[in-house]
């Protein structure tokens, strides 16, 4: 692969299309077809829009009124699609879970506020359906009744509901990250951080495996969980505390397979670290190690298995954040600042090496995807990119 070094909102740039309302969602490609979810400002709808890879729109579809986000980067579109092939799983901040088939005719619908209530969220709702074999799960933690639920992707109907509740300080219940499909106890599992708990339940019936408490023991307020866990081998990295106020925290627990009562949460950790840590970022994984990513663009690299340092690298100070998760690629890493900054950086044994740095024009807190071998997707809250030349597949 030969992504793109250099590109710009007028340079390198294949093509652009406009979006019919602020979104924030990351992108995804399924074959030969990108979809990305955005509000539609002209009917107020929750909306999906396919595209193909020369970004012709094939088609859209709503699925009914929105709720705009609250935070100034935010929209009722957080949450980004996710797809088997056969369909596309959606969801948006008015509630709306729904399967919409590859030619856009919606499989099923449902809305989640009506049969289980409102959030009770700070910010706008941003977890992400994940998929297993049969099901779309969906994680609501929030200053409510919290769960995780399984739905079968065929027809919608609840295949099963656990409870997540756990005693937190104020607002420390609020979870905003996605949960992570993996393999616990030679099963299929999900792996969910929030509510400064880290817990594994089975895929199949929602049966817990594993909890992991310890995360917050000052009991300090105001400490919600955004970026979404980590895991390399048996070892999970979590951020908790509030980096963007310079108050970082960063753990790492090794999983464990045994646990006795899993009922009752262990507080035991690897190691943890209040020097160093992530707020909205989600850690990227470099072949053994983790990449944290700071509010502020401070990138560390350790290792998971005792949490030290490999190195560290600061880039350009700036009064802008980092909501973007960063993205790999063979040795180079894209990383993209809220102001529309895209930092583009070989990664070295020692540190990063600057290799462009590109100006979009416009907000970004979607992350960039590869298109193929040579091109770049970037979501603008406005816009959708594609960089670099045409792929020569």
């Amino acid at each position: 692969m030969k992504p793109p070094v250099t590109f710009s909102n007028q340079e390198n740039v294949a093509w652009k299309i406009p979006l019919p309302g602020q979104g924030c969602s990351t992108p995804i490609i399924v074959g030969d077809l990108i979809y990305v979810t955005c509000p539609d400002d002209d009917t107020s709808q929750d909306t999906l829009i396919c595209l193909g890879r020369d970004g012709k729109q094939a088609w859209q579809k709503g699925f009914g009124d929105q709720i705009p986000g609250k935070h100034r980067n935010g929209s009722g579109s957080n949450a980004s699609p996710t797809s088997d092939g056969s369909a596309v799983f959606v969801y948006f901040r008015s509630g709306n879970l729904a399967a919409v088939e590859t030619d856009g005719t919606i499989r099923w619908q449902t809305n989640l506020i009506e049969k289980f209530g409102k959030p009770k969220l700070y910010w706008s709702h941003g977890t992400s359906p994940v998929l297993t074999k049969d099901n779309v799960i969906m994680a609501w933690m929030h200053g409510g009744d919290s769960w995780i639920a399984a739905f079968d992707k065929q027809t919608g109907a609840q295949v099963w509901k656990a409870a997540r509740n756990f005693e937190t300080p104020r607002e420390g219940d609020h979870g905003y990250g996605t949960p992570l499909l993996i393999d616990f106890q030679d099963k299929p599992a999900l792996l969910t951080w929030g509510a400064q708990h880290l817990t594994i339940h089975a895929a199949d019936d929602g049966q817990l495996l594993y909890s992991c408490g310890g995360f917050n023991p000052d009991e300090t307020p105001l400490w919600p969980t955004v970026a979404s866990p980590a895991k390399a081998g048996k070892m999970v990295v979590v951020a908790t505390g509030r980096e963007d106020k310079r108050i970082p925290r960063l753990h790492g627990t090794e999983l464990d397979p045994n646990q006795n009562n899993p009922s009752e949460p262990t507080t035991k950790h690897a190691w943890d670290r209040d020097d160093i840590g992530t707020f909205i970022s989600t850690p990227a994984i470099i072949g053994d190690n983790v990449l944290v990513t700071s509010d502020r663009g401070l990138f560390e690299l350790l290792d998971p298995t005792d949490g030290k340092t490999v190195w560290r690298h600061q880039l350009e100070k700036s009064r802008k954040h980092f909501y973007s998760s960063p993205l790999v690629i063979n040795n180079t890493l894209y990383s993209i600042r809220e102001d529309g900054t895209a930092f583009v950086c070989q990664l070295k044994a020692d540190g990063l090496k600057v290799l462009s740095k590109n100006a979009m024009g416009e907000s970004i807190v979607a992350s960039p995807i590869p298109l193929g071998k040579n091109q770049l997707l970037i979501r603008t809250t406005k816009h959708l990119f594609c960089v670099g030349k045409p792929n020569q597949e």
